[in-house]
This record gives structure tokens, sequence and C-alpha cells, in this order.
């Protein structure tokens, strides 16, 4: 049968540990005494203990002499303190957690405790040594903590909102002090990149270019004497991502698209169909069907021109020229103007993992350092099934190291200083409401 153990996610469970090896319970008061007020609502002695027979289930360092056992018995009782006039002041600002918000994290929990056991027998007792009588009040228990959660969590959101939580400064002494305080959990940070890149695609030729146009006004014509917009779409579209819906974008808003696409597509009244036009994809025909304030829900049709091995060849030599070109001084954004293929990034500029990278990417730059222009290389668009060429310039390359406090600064600041307006606030319930501490 399996251990307790695996109901660790309910504090019962770590109650139940703890009937089976007490010694590291603080001492002290009657196990059920009331320890504390808040408001109307008692705090019990029991309520502490099951908390810190929790903090040992989640592997966590009790203290063993009387003094230390003392002070955690503080500071539980003072953290179960501020969680109560903090939901006590969620339900007076009417904050509310529905059950469907809870339900289907708390029933995968369950699942998940339940796969752990072979038969409901076995479940069911361990539940029961758990200190609950019924699955149906194990789920409850969850359901009450999950809620507990949740209610916290959603009244500071708030707070935010309504700007209740001002900013609080935060030193860098402090942010060094927390850093140092958990350097020794912190993972290595990944080698990493920046990159700015020319992208050459094959362009087809003009014999190839007029009969993609010749085609798509042959749907055009289609369309205009009565055809389904819709059915030709599904039947002659070259767009994957809109074929199987009927050419449908969905509602979209101007700049989703690229410029030739834009102006035309937010150009048309509701019914209206757009005679063949070029974009840097190839040959659309597009109807708009509803247009409200900022956007505009419609359909198009994609005809490509046709794509040879020749057009191939010429695209791979033209990628070794703008590599000479690059490589002796000519500009980066000239070049970028003339030759790039504008559905594809030109740089990334913020460190990107290296072992994110396409296996492409990460074959080139091998043995390559920053400042390096590499040789062209090819990749294959997925959605095409077109070889593209890519010449690309490393700009930073990181290896894998240790963190340090400037790594983490921004978001340590942002933290400590949530903590620190969070911890004013609930100072500032503590002296609003009735508290007493009978400890």
């Amino acid at each position: 049968m399996l251990a307790v153990t695996v109901l660790a996610l309910a504090s019962a469970v770590a109650r139940a540990q703890a009937q089976e090896t007490p010694a590291a319970a603080p001492k002290g008061g009657s196990m059920d005494g009331v320890v504390a007020v808040v408001g109307g609502t008692a705090i019990l002695r029991t309520d502490v203990e099951e908390r810190i027979v929790a903090m040992r289930a989640g592997g966590a360092q009790l203290p063993t002499d009387s003094a230390g056992q003392e002070k955690l018995l503080h500071d539980v009782l003072s953290q179960l303190i501020d969680e109560e006039l903090i939901l006590q002041k969620a339900k007076a600002m009417k904050v509310e957690i529905p059950d469907n918000d809870i339900t289907p994290m708390v029933d995968k929990q369950v699942q998940q405790i339940r796969s752990r056991f072979t038969t409901e027998l076995e479940y069911r007792t361990e539940l029961r040594r758990a200190g609950f009588g019924t699955p149906e009040e194990y789920r409850r228990f969850l359901m009450d903590m999950a809620r507990r959660q949740q209610l916290q969590q959603k009244l500071f959101e708030q707070l935010r909102e309504e700007k209740k939580l001002p900013t609080v400064p935060v030193t860098d002494a402090e942010i060094d002090s927390l850093f140092k305080a958990g350097a020794g959990q912190m993972p290595r940070l990944p080698a990493t990149i920046t990159l700015r890149q020319i992208v050459i695609t094959p362009r087809p030729s003009p014999h190839a270019d007029s009969a993609a146009y010749w085609k798509a006004d042959s749907l055009y014509q289609q369309i205009k004497k009565g055809g389904d917009f819709e059915l030709i779409a599904k039947r002659e579209s070259q767009d994957p991502g809109t074929k199987e819906l009927g050419g449908d974008f969905g509602w979209r808003r101007r700049g989703d698209f690229v410029p030739e696409f834009d102006a035309v597509y937010f150009s048309l009244l509701p019914g209206q169909v757009s005679p063949p036009f070029r974009s840097p994809m190839g040959w659309h025909i597009v109807r708009v069907d509803r247009v409200a304030p900022n956007e505009v829900k419609g359909r198009h049709i994609l005809i490509r021109a046709k794509i040879d091995s020749s057009d191939i060849k010429k695209a791979r030599v033209q990628a070794d020229s703008v590599d000479s070109l690059w490589r002796a001084g000519a500009k980066f954004d000239t070049l970028i103007a003339h030759y790039h293929d504008v559905m594809e990034e030109k740089a990334i500029l913020t460190p990107f993992p290296q072992a994110q990278l396409p296996v492409e990417y990460q074959t080139a730059i091998k043995g390559h350092a920053a400042g390096q222009i590499l040789d062209p290389f090819q990749m294959t668009d997925k959605q095409r099934e077109l070889p593209k060429f890519f010449i690309v310039e490393i700009v930073t390359m990181e290896a894998e190291r240790d963190p340090s406090a400037a790594d983490y600064k921004d978001k340590i600041r942002e933290t400590l200083s949530q903590e620190k307006s969070i911890r004013r606030y609930i100072d500032q319930l503590r002296k609003q409401s009735f508290v007493v501490v009978r400890l």
C-alpha cells in the first residue's frame, strides 16, 4: 500500500504523519484552546499545529530546541492572523470565487491522488488515516483551501487595480540580500544569442507570376457571377491557415497584416469583394463580411505563383551576393530594404536561448563568435515547402553561466515591492481590526 505521503497536498495528511512522529510540534497550551481572535473568528491551537505539520510535510527543517519551537509557534500564528484579516477584508469588499473557478483544479488534484492507488479501498483507507471520513470530505477540504488561496490573490489584484496598494521603494541592498539568500537554489542561465539576419526567398518568374494572377482573376470573375466565396476558398486557396475555414480570418485589426494587404482589406465595405491584388505572399481576393470600430471580419483566397528549381538556384546565388556585400561593409538597413523577405524576422535583439533555436541555426552558429557573419544556410518554409536562405550576423553570444543579481534585479525589485506593499496593507488592517492574541 502507498504511504500517506502521497496525500501531502493536504495538511491533514501532514497531521497524520505528525501523529506518527510527534516530536517536532511546539509545546504549550491546550490543543483545542483559542490562541487568537480576529474580528469574530477564533484561531485554534489545532489550526497552528496543522500548519506546522504541513510545513514539515513540505520538507521544511523545523527547530528542535524549545526556544526555536516557541518562535515558530508565534510566527505561524501571526501568519494565520494575517490570512484571516485578508479573508475578512475580501468578504467585506464582496470579492468572491465561484466554484467553477476552482473546481477543475481541485478535480485534477483529486484525480492525481486517486490514480496513485490500485483500488478504491486503498484510497479510502489512506483518506481515513489522514483524518477524512470519505473522499467527499477530502474534496471539500481541498475546495476550501483553494478558495482561500484564490480569495487572497483576487483581493490583492483588485486592490492594485484600485491603486490601493501603492508602490513601496526597494533598495539595491535589499535586492542583493534576497539574491544571496536564494542564489544556491537558482538554476544556471542558458547560453543565449542575439542576431540580425537577411532572409532570401525564391521569387517566381514573370511568367509564373502572370499565371498566378490570371488564376486569381478567373476565381474573382466566378465570385462576381455569384460563385460561393467560401466554397471557392476551400477548393482553391493556397493559404493552409484559412483554407479549411473557407478563407475566414475572424476579426482582425489594422497592422495584423503586411501593408499591401492592410491597404485593401481595411478599405472595403461589408459585402465588397476586391479584385486580385499582390502581397509578398502571392495574389489575394478579399471579401469583407462585417465592420466594427477598429476591427474587420472577412475572408480571402490566396493564389501563389509556382516556384521551380531555377528560381531556387537564383535565390541561392543572390544569398551569396548579399553575404559578400554585407561582409564588404554594405549597410544592413540597405540590404534589408532590397533583399529581405518581409515575412521573416530581421532581428532577435533580446537574448534568446540557443537551445531553442531551430537546429539549422544551432549548426550554423557552432564555433562562431559575436560580430561574425555566417555563411548562408538553408531552411524550409514548412507552410509552402519552399527553401529559404538565411544570412545571419551574431550580435551577442553568451555561454551558459551562473546568474548574478543584475539578471534578476528588476524581477526581485518588483517582487519585494509587492511584498512590502502587502505587508503595509496588512499592518493597517491589524490597526483597524479587533485582534487578540492569547498565546
